[in-house]
């Protein structure tokens, strides 16, 4: 099991807790550590276990994400305030902002044919980027809501519903940052 957690530099917190790097395969894991007591190699100081072998005798798993966007974020009342203003949705179908935004960017045309206008619709596009819901581009917003969750049978990657919703609210998050930058002609 694992959980993912944004920092705007996660070196900030692996300075202060204590930790063991994941692995994949013979390499460290970019962003999984364990902060429990897990064996560790003591040539590598990484977890004895792959990742995937580790999920499977139950260690847990902390994926640390650096985020760049929340260094943009100057405390929490500001993301809160970021995450519960709606975006100017319509910006989306224009390449120069979108190719500014956090995962969207070089998906232009994709949001220009879904038009998304809410967290939902903004979730499922995401989620139709990664390659097993591609098909998914061309279909109403009905056939995508009844699709876009289910899982591949075939095992192709694909964005499970809560990764999809939590990268949707860092996007709008985004997207009112750009915002803010634009409206804020005197650099404050």
């Amino acid at each position: 099991m694992d959980i993912d957690i944004d920092f705007a530099n996660r070196q900030d917190i692996l300075d202060i807790i204590k930790h063991v790097p994941a692995r994949i395969a013979e390499r460290r894991h970019n962003t999984g550590v364990y902060t429990h007591h897990v064996p560790v190699d003591p040539v590598t100081g990484m977890c004895t276990y792959d990742y995937k072998s580790a999920d499977d005798v139950e260690f847990f798993k902390l994926d640390l994400l650096n985020v760049g966007i929340y260094k943009e974020v100057r405390d929490e009342s500001h993301l809160e305030e970021l995450m519960n203003k709606e975006p100017l949705w319509d910006l989306l179908q224009h390449e120069e902002f979108v190719d500014q935004v956090f995962h969207l960017a070089g998906h232009v045309a994709l949001l220009q044919k879904l038009q998304p206008a809410s967290l939902s619709q903004l979730a499922a596009a995401l989620a139709i980027i990664r390659p097993s819901k591609r098909h998914l581009s061309d279909s109403s917003w009905d056939v995508i809501d009844s699709e876009v969750w289910t899982k591949p049978v075939d095992g192709s990657y694909h964005f499970k519903k809560a990764h999809s919703f939590s990268y949707a609210m860092a996007v709008m998050v985004h997207m009112n940052l750009l915002c803010e930058k634009l409206g804020d002609t005197n650099g404050n």
